[in-house]
């Protein structure tokens, strides 16, 4: 799918900072802007941790959306592994062996044509416990939930479509959405009454299918715009979405859920993960995706890998190691 409808939008607040910085704080008017100065620091302060690098002519912009303190980290990532096995491995990463923490991570890129979002956050359902800050962090980095031309969402679990909708509307209101076809026909589908998708079901009628008439629906090597391309990574759902982003010879994938946490779901990729619907496909998705971003030394981006969310991976033994990003996008 190639459609180009969006307006190129340049940030203008590095800009306006720096001038304000630079200028000496006298009386008057220079008064005012360093009050005015000192409010935006403010906001900055309360906003969202946000992290944004160049990718050859693409800019994107990663936001934690929030953070989740799990208990007994087993239960969810090594299911069915001995919970000691479990805590041993935890603790030779240097984690503690019964906790952890969940972040969620959408990002935006800015082709310089379109701003594509990728996924959508807790949206309000998270507000009450410190999450559902998406859009409070595109505005503190110069986007307005007006500027999003394109939504596109992974999969519907709700921790990516919940932030869709807002109380008096769509979060993002002049947005076009792409869905996997595959993973809407089966969420949308009312068989799934009475099964343990049934809450997955109600929230992507609630939330998505409100949606559809604004929608693009695609699925593996389908283009969104030039240089974002869906593949196919089922297991984690029956059509989770994964997309390579590629520009000026520079290339990284947005591997969303494929791995889920990065020592138990990489370093163990063949460990059950009690949110992926099929296990074992999940499992066998988990090693074709992470060889390849192993053996092509690609940079990847999952979405609940620890923020920024960005690094790569190194084959080692059975499994991988991740490697956070550093300096690499500013050399």
């Amino acid at each position: 799918m190639t459609e180009n409808t969006g307006i190129n939008r340049r940030r203008l607040m590095a800009g306006a900072g720096l001038a304000a910085i630079a200028t000496p704080f006298v009386s008057g008017a220079t008064n005012a802007m360093a009050q005015n100065t000192e409010g935006d620091r403010m906001k900055m302060v309360d906003a969202p941790p946000s992290d944004s690098f160049d990718l050859g002519d693409f800019k994107l912009l990663v936001v934690e959306d929030g953070t989740r303190l799990m208990e007994n980290p087993g239960e969810t990532f090594g299911t069915g592994q001995d919970p000691e096995t479990v805590a041993a491995l935890l603790e030779e990463n240097f984690l503690p062996p019964d906790r952890l923490v969940n972040g969620f991570a959408p990002v935006l890129v800015d082709t310089g044509n379109e701003t594509v979002l990728f996924d959508t956050g807790m949206g309000p359902a998270g507000r009450s416990w410190g999450a559902g800050r998406l859009r409070e962090g595109l505005i503190a980095n110069g986007y307005q939930p007006e500027d999003i031309d394109i939504v596109v969402i992974t999969h519907m679990h709700g921790d990516h479509i919940n932030g869709l909708m807002e109380e008096d509307g769509p979060a993002f209101p002049n947005a076009r959405y792409v869905f996997g076809e595959k993973e809407y026909a089966f969420w949308s589908d009312d068989a799934r009454m009475g099964t343990p998708a049934e809450g997955g079901h109600q929230s992507v009628t609630k939330l998505v299918t409100p949606l559809v008439d604004q929608a693009t629906f695609i699925g593996g090597g389908d283009e969104v715009v030039p240089g974002i391309t869906a593949m196919d990574a089922f297991g984690h759902t029956p059509g989770h979405l994964i997309f390579m982003l590629e520009s000026s010879d520079e290339r990284l994938l947005l591997t969303a859920d494929t791995a889920n946490q990065y020592v138990l779901s990489l370093q163990r990729p063949d460990w059950h993960v009690r949110f992926d619907m099929d296990k074992e496909m999940a499992a066998a998705t988990r090693r074709q995706v992470f060889d390849m971003v192993a053996a092509e030394r690609i940079p990847f981006l999952g979405y609940h890998m620890p923020f920024p969310a960005v690094g790569y991976v190194e084959k080692v033994g059975d499994g991988y190691k991740f490697m956070p990003k550093t300096y690499q996008f500013k050399v």
